[in-house]
């Protein structure tokens, strides 16, 4: 495949080996160029919001986000609540992936109410589902 999927793709999950496994296997899969990697959904709204400022944003800015729900400090749906602050810029840029060990329906039914979520995946991610991926 020549041309990629995505420009930027985002992680963002609070266990360091998940987000290696995840990076590699975008990778491998390549859809993308650029992988930008948080371990805190606290540092990934600050680097969001320093990006949303500058003249470049747009091409900066990750066209695609995969976020865990369970982490400390901000989980996933804090993240979410706090994404939805964020100009139309950030919102139509950015789809959301939510990547989750979680197999409980609330947090599935709960994922769905908002409207940046465009996918509920269970990790960890597999070659299939990144070739998969139509957000």
């Amino acid at each position: 495949m020549s041309e990629t999927k995505y420009r930027t793709v985002m992680l963002i999950d609070d266990n360091e080996i998940d987000n290696l496994i995840n990076q590699k296997m975008i990778e491998a899969a390549a859809i993308t160029k650029h992988i930008y990697t948080h371990t805190g959904a606290k540092s990934a709204i600050e680097f969001l919001r320093n990006i949303e400022k500058l003249e470049v944003a747009d091409t900066v800015l990750p066209d695609l986000i995969f976020l865990d729900i369970d982490m400390p400090l901000m989980d996933g749906f804090q993240f979410l609540d706090e994404f939805e602050k964020f100009g139309n810029l950030v919102k139509k840029k950015c789809k959301i992936v939510m990547l989750t060990s979680s197999i409980n329906p609330q947090d599935f039914n709960k994922a769905k109410k908002y409207l940046n979520v465009k996918l509920y995946l269970n990790k960890p991610l597999s070659h299939e589902s990144i070739l998969g991926l139509n957000v």
